[in-house]
């Protein structure tokens, strides 16, 4: 099995250099950065002073965005991405702003959940939004940067179709393994075979099916190797359709010291199944493979 290298996502809006200390003592260098709906984005130079102190490169900034809800999947159809039309301008105009604050940090990617794109294409709003992600796509193009659509909400073959139709060659996926479970879309080893070709970057996350007696319920997050994805089959799924990148860890949890339990297991576990190349752990922090053109 290839040498794996070894990221996690962090999230902005406290101290930068106190964030990273948390993955940096885990011998970790490189990150994802997600930057919460209601932060104020004047703090680009602090982050890129701190990245430098820290010997760590953020590979991808995510953007979040104020009003979203993940408490279930109606909730999140509502709320979540460019879908709800009444902030979708507003919303736009964030995502071009957080390409800026990437170009500012040196991140050659930003990320998102766009939501719950329509799988009718005839669906007035599909073009909508296939122009939206369009213009932020020309936008982060202009900075050098590819734009990441994170898995979950859309099954394989319809994600696929939306990346096609908009034609854009810096458009690919944050592929997320757990989202795929967790929404109940599909299982994520299988969406591989299909999705690989546009896979720039990847979470190492795992979670459980929803509870099927209970309507528009999402499935339960768990800990990195605790959940239904199968890490080590699905590190090996990565390394079979050519993913060479890191395996950014994404954890979620309400109490924050134990996130950190979860996140410093998870490195544990990915360096137990995988030879991690601890020489070379942030110097190739984005997949080397392009987007498709197909």
């Amino acid at each position: 099995m290839r040498n794996v290298k070894i990221g996690v996502m962090i999230w902005a809006g406290r101290d930068p250099a106190e964030t990273l200390a948390e993955i940096s003592r885990l011998d970790v260098h490189c990150a994802q950065l997600c930057i919460p709906g209601d932060l104020q984005l004047d703090c680009a130079d602090p982050w890129r002073r701190a990245l430098k102190e820290a010997n760590c490169t953020v590979s991808t900034v995510f953007a979040a965005f104020t009003g979203e809800s993940y408490r279930d999947i109606p909730t999140v159809q509502q709320t979540v991405g460019f879908v709800p039309q009444d902030t979708r301008a507003e919303r736009e105009q964030r995502m071009l702003r957080v390409s800026d604050f990437a170009a500012a940090v040196g991140a050659p990617s930003i990320a998102t959940h766009i939501g719950f794109v329509p799988e009718n294409r005839s669906d007035p709003d599909y073009d909508t939004i296939r122009d939206l992600v369009r213009r932020v796509c020309d936008h982060a193009a202009g900075h050098g940067q590819s734009f990441a659509l994170e898995t979950g909400q859309e099954p394989a073959e319809a994600l696929r179709t939306f990346i096609l139709d908009s034609d854009r060659g810096n458009l690919g996926i944050n592929f997320d393994p757990a989202n795929m479970i967790l929404y109940g879309t599909g299982d994520p080893i299988e969406a591989l075979d299909l999705l690989g070709p546009h896979v720039l970057s990847v979470h190492a996350k795992d979670g459980d099916w929803p509870v099927k007696h209970i309507a528009g319920a999402l499935g339960e997050e768990r800990a990195l190797g605790h959940g239904s994805v199968g890490i080590e089959r699905f590190v090996s799924k990565l390394d079979e359709v050519g993913y060479r990148g890191p395996l950014f860890i994404e954890r979620e949890a309400s109490d924050p010291e134990q996130r950190l339990i979860d996140i410093e297991h998870a490195v544990t576990l990915l360096r137990r199944i995988a030879s991690y190349n601890d020489n070379d752990a942030g110097s190739h922090v984005i997949s080397n493979r392009a987007p498709s053109a197909q």
